[in-house]
This record gives structure tokens, C-alpha cells and sequence, in this order.
């Protein structure tokens, strides 16, 4: 999978785009929580598929992160106070 994926992507030129800066959601690997709760975290958290969701999850574990989401830099920090709060790794880059 290649490094731009995103879970929502958007068209250029939609009026639905904000002026604000995009930023990344992106997920790190751990040691700790088992892939289903991974899994069942980012169908919760940022409304993936079950195989979106999974497709994630691995690539975290052999790659050591992966970016989840995108999106307006104040969402993309919400979204990862919930990740974080569920013990989840995760940052956010702009």
C-alpha cells in the first residue's frame, strides 16, 4: 500500500475543503493491544471498514505506523486524544 493512503480522501476544489491546514492521523506500532482491539478502535475512532481497519493494523505492525486519516488539523488532534485515551499510539504530522 502506498504512503498517501488516506481513509478519506477529497476532491480537489470541493467546497467541502476548508482553508485550514490538512494534517495526518497516523497510528504506531505497540507491543501491547492485540490487532482486533486495533481494529475495532479504528472502526470506532475514524469510522474505518473492517478491512480498512485491518489493512491498517498490518501495516502499522510490519511497518511501524501508518497514517489512518486526514484531514483538518483540529479534527486530526480530536481524533487522536480518542485513540490515545483508548491506549493507542498515535500522532498527528502536517
Amino acid at each position: 500500500m502506498d504512503s498517501n493512503f488516506t481513509s478519506r480522501p477529497q476532491k480537489l476544489g470541493s467546497e467541502d475543503v476548508d482553508n485550514q491546514s490538512q494534517a495526518r492521523l497516523v497510528l504506531h506500532n505497540d507491543e501491547v493491544n492485540t490487532f482486533d482491539y486495533v481494529m475495532e478502535t479504528l472502526v470506532d475512532i475514524c469510522d474505518h471498514s473492517m478491512t480498512q481497519a485491518e489493512q491498517c493494523a498490518t501495516i502499522t505492525h510490519y511497518k511501524g505506523k501508518c497514517e489512518v486519516r486526514s484531514g483538518s488539523l483540529s479534527e486530526m488532534k480530536e481524533l487522536r486524544y480518542k485513540l490515545i485515551s483508548r491506549g493507542l499510539k498515535a500522532s498527528v504530522d502536517n
